[in-house]
């Protein structure tokens, strides 16, 4: 489990190098920024005296190389470096903006699985056929309709139809209903179509079949045996949905115009504050990395089948263990081939090649 546990750690490290690494070649192969193009606006009236100190004071004047160092060791300190625009410290902007953000997020991420859950439930287990084709149908339609679409309808329909929230962010509980409802619709696509797909693959599995020759209804299947052989897939995919709820978060956030990391990058965007972008690129990659990485760690805990120490399980103890948490039922074992097999009985019955050819 320490090797599992490290070789994520480690991948994390990387992506996160990767991440600052490419956002850094990215945003300095752009031309210009926040500070020149304030030196050689006439309105600002920027003496070139004062244009080199505000260079000097950022850093803006040496060789790519320096800054690239100085950036990522500072990052790794916790410090951004300043905003190019309102030269306050690129943490203070981020951790104001981003409460907002986590709240329209999780809220949107609670939606989504609901979502995605209902109607994965009504796909297979609805008793009409025309039911259970048309909710099948349902993640394709919520894939295809783009965010702001989705915000924009919400927003007709919500608060200026029915008046049912409000249509901007009034500090209130009710005015997170309408973004998040807008940002969960579009992450429930996906979610509701692996989730589908694999409640419907594991009750085709021949435990299910044993456990209805039992008598066990439906109901106890799914609790039981169903549900956990079908997470496994949903909450891969939960862990790739992060970086869609951080992406549509800026459409979101600025449809219903709510303060947020979505406002703050669509700001710093516009005034080519460079600091500003790469902290929100850094930010959502350490989120999205550590959703992952929790997945991961997520993953022997649901399902013991899976490799924590990077190599196959010898043991046919432990193998039969993961078995009977898949199966639900103790394993049996298989007796060598021309052993005796025992009848309900107690008598000695025949070879296990004579009797099962």
């Amino acid at each position: 489990m320490r090797r599992y546990v490290a070789r994520r750690l480690g991948q994390a490290v990387l992506v996160l190098w990767a991440a600052y690494t490419l956002s850094f070649a990215l945003l300095s192969a752009l031309p210009g920024d926040a500070v020149s193009n304030r030196i050689k606006n006439p309105d600002a009236q920027i003496s070139p005296e004062a244009g080199r100190m505000l260079l000097d004071y950022y850093g803006l004047d040496r060789p790519l190389w320096e800054l690239y160092v100085h950036g990522l060791w500072s990052a790794l300190r916790g410090d951004l470096g300043f905003s190019l625009s309102t030269g306050s410290e690129v943490t203070s902007l981020v951790a104001d903006a981003l409460p907002s953000t986590l709240q329209l997020t999780g809220l949107a991420l609670v939606v989504a699985v609901l979502l995605a859950v209902a109607v994965a439930l009504v796909a297979n287990y609805a008793p009409w056929r025309w039911v259970r084709s048309l909710a099948e149908s349902v993640p394709a339609l919520f894939a295809s309709v783009p965010t702001f679409v989705v915000g924009i309808l919400a927003l007709q329909y919500l608060s200026f139809r029915f008046h049912l929230v409000p249509a901007v962010d009034d500090g209130t509980p009710l005015a997170l209903v309408a973004p998040a409802v807008t940002l969960g619709i579009v992450v429930a696509a996906p979610l509701s179509q692996v989730l589908t797909a694999s409640i419907a693959g594991t009750r085709r599995q021949p435990f299910v079949h044993v456990l209805q020759a039992k008598g066990a209804g439906e109901g106890y299947i799914f609790r039981k045996d169903v549900l956990r052989n079908s997470s496994l897939p949903v909450l891969t995919l939960l862990g790739l949905a992060v970086g869609e709820l951080i992406a549509g978060s800026v459409v979101t956030e600025a449809v219903y115009a709510r303060p947020g990391i979505g406002q703050l990058t669509v700001g710093a965007v516009q005034t080519q504050d460079l600091p500003v972008v790469q902290g929100v690129v850094l930010l959502s990659t350490a989120a999205y990395v550590a959703v992952n990485l929790a997945v991961d760690l997520a993953y022997p805990l649901i399902d013991p089948r899976i490799l924590v120490d990077g190599r196959a399980r010898s043991s046919t103890r432990a193998r039969g263990a993961a078995a009977e948490v898949v199966a639900g039922e103790p394993v049996v074992p298989v007796p060598p081939t021309g052993a005796v097999q025992p009848t309900p009985s107690g008598r000695r019955g025949l070879p296990v090649e004579v009797a099962m050819p």
